[in-house]
């Protein structure tokens, strides 16, 4: 075996509140820890990040001069001192100053250039983020990138598909994100922190909130279900902008959910392990999603979910009878949600088969193998 190869990770943002990007990075350093020598480029403050990469991963974090694009005149000066140095680029991210420039700089230096879209190549993000800037942007910068890629680097095989109906002629490669099954967390945590919890029945919505993630829909379908299902409590947690955020909650409130919604917030670490322990069934039903990580972590500790067609795992859900499929209407989601919580019991042999999914399809050590002969073809 000859050296290890040399890797640079590059990605706008680790911050906490950036989500599954974030968190999927923190599993792709861990995973590949024992295999390649791996860096990581990135923006923001650093106590606005996730914690725990290996001690043996290197994260650079450099000031941003906008938010907008995440724009970072020192990271660019790194990156074009250091780019040459790397056997492998591998960016995360499309529409942002730090992927493309890095991509650039990869090519430039006629380093293998691997790009992980992170779901914004989907038709739904498309066509409803700046769809004129993108459709002009894919023109003339991430088109071109992604032609010239040694490889793209999608999570999922719906992911892929979607791609290529921009008729790029990539070269692709899916492997999945991956989970630690890590042990279970305290389910009384959360009742101390939030007595309403006591004696009812948990759907856990656990998630960065952004209208993609399709929680009107989700509010309306409890409007529905909440007569039928007096014991069930909703537990959001997650943080996105105020405005936002507070508009749901009005409409919350509009719909006399005062009861059953409860709005915890952003958690994490034992907070989080907790979330998911005191939940009978996490719910996801995105308009769009690449991944879809904390479906995969609910899965992880035991929980069934409840999906849309939007997360790209809703086929192996469905096929290890792990959870059910809804559409995004507040109709569909209702009726899944009366479905699941028809049969409390059901929830927890069907929470066994999720965790077995998840052991099976999404470990980590699958993952770091997979990426690291992706590495290993691209270089030879």
């Amino acid at each position: 075996m000859g050296p290890k190869l040399k890797v640079l990770h590059v990605i706008p943002s680790l911050d906490v509140a950036d989500g599954g990007p974030s968190v999927a990075m923190l599993r792709i350093a861990s995973a590949l820890q024992d295999r390649v020598n791996l860096t990581i480029a990135t923006t923001g403050a650093e106590e606005s990040g996730v914690a725990g990469f290996p001690a043996s991963t290197e994260v650079l974090r450099f000031v941003r001069q906008s938010k907008f694009y995440k724009v970072s005149l020192p990271l660019m000066f790194w990156l074009w001192r250091n780019v040459r140095k790397f056997d492998v680029v591998h960016v995360h991210a499309l529409f942002s100053f730090a992927p493309i420039l890095a991509g650039a700089f990869a090519l430039r230096y006629r380093k293998p250039l691997v790009i992980r879209p992170l779901g914004v190549l989907n038709s739904y993000g498309r066509a409803r983020r700046r769809a004129n800037f993108k459709r002009l942007s894919i023109g003339l910068i991430e088109g071109p990138l992604l032609r010239r890629a040694a490889t793209v680097h999608f999570t999922s095989e719906q992911e892929a598909l979607e791609a290529r109906s921009l008729g790029l002629n990539l070269r692709e490669t899916v492997i999945p994100l991956s989970v630690n099954v890590e042990p279970v967390g305290n389910p009384e945590l959360m009742r101390q922190l939030f007595p309403q919890l006591m004696g009812r029945h948990v759907l856990l919505f656990l998630a960065r909130i952004d209208p993609v993630k399709n929680l009107e829909s989700l509010l309306l379908a409890l409007a529905k279900a909440k007569a039928s299902l007096p014991l069930l409590r909703v537990l959001i947690c997650g943080k996105g902008e105020k405005q936002y955020v507070q508009a749901l909650q009005r409409l919350a409130d509009d719909l006399q959910l005062g009861e059953v919604v409860i709005w915890a917030g952003a958690l994490h670490g034992v907070e989080k392990a907790g979330a998911f322990a005191v939940a009978n069934a996490y719910i996801l039903p995105s308009h769009s999603e690449n991944f879809g990580i904390a479906v995969v972590e609910a899965m992880a500790a035991g929980k069934p979910v409840i999906v849309s067609r939007g997360v790209p795992t809703h086929d192996a859900i469905v096929q290890a009878e792990a959870g059910w499929v809804v559409s995004t209407d507040s109709e569909s989601i209702c009726a899944g949600i009366l479905t699941a919580f028809a049969e409390i019991p059901r929830l927890a042999r069907m929470g066994n088969t999720a965790r077995a999914l998840v052991e099976r399809e999404y470990s980590e050590a699958n993952m770091g193998v997979r990426i690291h002969r992706m590495y290993e073809q691209i270089t030879s």
